[in-house]
């Protein structure tokens, strides 16, 4: 517990005296604790990454559990949706998803040895517009984009919220973007080198992620050449259950070019497209997808922003993402989305310790200045 100094009168025969002493006031820390309780009941961050609620069953397995009084009628429903789902649906999905990847890559190979650039350019971006196509049909995506005169154009950066890695496919399916990311290995990494061959995508190896001079160097350089394609950034760093817009880095918000926003919203009521990497893997993710009725979600297009005078890279950030927000109907929290898998930052409980100290100087001021008052005033006969 904290002490603090209060203030308390002090009486002697007929006159009044006050004295300064430090004395323990539970006014002080009420506040806080109401916070805290506050922060118990209605967890904002841990909100964030859990799977939406459903107000009614959509006939699929992760959902039945929550309504268990569901009668024979609409358990031969489930069934047969099962049937449906498990035996037609999802072999076609695989079988449309891996002939997609694998024309791609092939493609996207031979590309890469022709000696005309601007020839490799444009047959590049025809070969990666198919490979994501072939995607999202493999997802059975229902797509709607809105306000498409502000789709982001070349030379400048294009920022998103985050619900699952599949972002990527649903933007990239309506125009092509130069990506982000650090080199792996495997399956993906060979799709990441074949992607590289024909289109000019910024892949870092590990060890180079943590240099942000570096990061920052590559990128200013990209969104500085108009004749390259617009990068796509997750500023949040992590993937958030489509309720909510987790704090921007400002990473992207510093390097001076013109940001596009662009805000995500899918409906949940047919698939839950959220990717909670601390419990499923990124096959498991892409089956349940897969094996859901299909992917339903919107895209709105926002007017491009810049940096005004005077702002810095945080409040930058702030005010797409708050943008953001608003066009998606998602709620705009300060939370940092590294909280998922890390502990809190000290940079935080700080920020509360402040706003303690200024309470308890608010109120020692205001008792000073009663104080000041009533030594003025005179005494009455």
């Amino acid at each position: 517990m904290t002490a603090c100094v209060t203030l308390k009168p002090h009486t002697k025969g007929k006159g009044t005296i006050r004295r300064s002493e430090p004395q323990f006031d539970m006014g002080d820390v009420i506040y806080f604790c109401r916070k805290g309780v506050e922060s118990i009941i209605d967890d904002e961050v841990t909100k964030s990454f859990s799977a939406q609620e459903l107000e009614s069953w959509n006939l699929l397995t992760r959902s039945i559990r929550r309504f268990p009084h569901r009668g024979l009628r609409l358990t031969l429903l489930w069934g047969l949706g099962v049937l449906i789902r498990y035996g037609i649906l999802l072999p076609l999905r695989v079988i449309l998803a891996v002939t997609g990847i694998f024309l791609f890559v092939i493609l996207s190979t031979s590309v890469g040895f022709l000696p005309n650039s601007k020839l490799r350019f444009f047959l590049g971006e025809k070969v990666h517009l198919m490979g994501y196509r072939f995607c999202v049909k493999s997802l059975t995506a229902f797509i709607t984009y809105h306000n498409s005169e502000n789709r982001p154009k070349n030379g400048s950066i294009c920022v998103a919220n985050h619900t699952t890695p599949l972002d990527v496919i649903i933007l990239a399916n309506d125009r092509c973007y130069s990506l982000v990311g650090q080199v792996h290995r495997g399956l993906l990494g060979l799709i990441q080198r074949a992607m590289v061959k024909s289109s000019p995508h910024i892949w870092f190896e590990r060890a180079e992620v943590k240099d942000r001079h570096l990061v920052a160097k590559r990128l200013c350089d990209h969104a500085a050449d108009k004749t390259k394609q617009p990068i796509l950034i997750f500023p949040e760093g992590t993937c958030v259950n489509n309720t909510s817009v987790m704090m921007f880095k400002k990473g992207s918000f510093e390097i001076g070019c013109t940001i596009f926003p662009v805000a995500i919203k899918y409906d949940f009521r047919f698939g839950d497209a959220y990717w909670n990497s601390s419990k499923f893997g990124l096959v498991h993710h892409l089956l349940r997808i897969m094996s859901s009725w299909a992917l339903v979600c919107s895209v709105w297009y926002l007017p491009p922003m810049n940096r005004e005078e005077g702002e810095d890279a945080v409040q930058f950030a702030k005010r797409v993402k708050a943008a953001l927000a608003a066009q998606a109907g998602l709620a705009d929290l300060t939370w940092d989305g590294g909280l998922k898998r890390t502990k809190v930052k000290d940079a935080f409980k700080e920020e509360q310790q402040r706003l303690y100290s200024e309470i308890l100087l608010k109120v020692h001021q205001t008792q000073k200045q009663e104080k000041c008052f009533e030594d003025e005033t005179p005494e009455g006969d």
